[in-house]
């Protein structure tokens, strides 16, 4: 049994990797097995399908990423800075989607990702609705934020930007895009005191990775 679950736990880690490096569609049972050194046979002992497979990948990158949300929501960051950092870490998280996981998720699996996305809905709600009562209490948003509406708009829009028929990675750069977005969003929410914050933080942000990459 304490086999078992360690090669569970190991499949898992390696499909995980495998899906966000190289897409969920593109990455077969056997390319799992071979870059484990086991058989496909051992992997089909804990997951009866790929489909399987991906819906346990899915649950488990969630889990992860909701986990180091919830962390940077603990350290109660301006709302500001919380959003951009929580943006940093899903995308670190992803490895920058370069292969557009969630897109590939939408289109090959939907009844996967329509529950995932219903998930993540629920935590988006939790999350986004204390960051705009925390920034207007602070006077960084407008006071006359209809905060249900931007939650949905937000929420669309997060997972809109991820559509490769529209933003294709070719295209748009998956990291720029998203800061692209979000900097769109703030700026809808932000008062004048919210503006001048974001642009000092952008301006600090923008020195900081030229001193970075230099």
């Amino acid at each position: 049994m304490e086999n078992m679950l360690e090669n569970n736990c190991q499949i898992i880690a390696k499909a995980t990797e495998l899906f966000l490096t190289k897409g969920f569609k593109s990455v077969t049972m056997d390319d799992i097995a071979n870059e484990m050194g086991m058989s496909k046979k051992t992997i089909y002992q804990s997951f009866k399908t790929k489909t399987d497979l991906v819906s346990t990948v899915g649950d488990h990158i969630f889990n992860a990423i909701k986990s180091g949300i919830l962390e940077i929501r603990e350290r109660t960051l301006n709302p500001i800075d919380e959003f951009y950092t929580i943006n940093d870490y899903v995308i670190e998280h992803l490895k920058d989607e370069t292969t557009a996981p969630e897109y590939q998720l939408s289109k090959y699996y939907p009844l996967i990702h329509s529950r995932l996305s219903s998930m993540k809905y629920d935590e988006i709600q939790d999350c986004v609705t204390e960051n705009l009562n925390r920034g207007i209490e602070l006077g960084l948003y407008r006071k006359d934020i209809d905060i249900p509406f931007v939650i949905g708009i937000y929420f669309i829009g997060v997972g809109g930007i991820r559509n490769q028929d529209i933003f294709p990675n070719e295209n748009f750069k998956p990291k720029k895009l998203t800061h692209s977005y979000l900097d769109y969003h703030i700026r809808g929410l932000a008062s004048e005191k919210g503006i001048k914050y974001l642009e000092n933080f952008k301006n600090k942000r923008n020195q900081k990775n030229q001193i970075i990459n230099e």
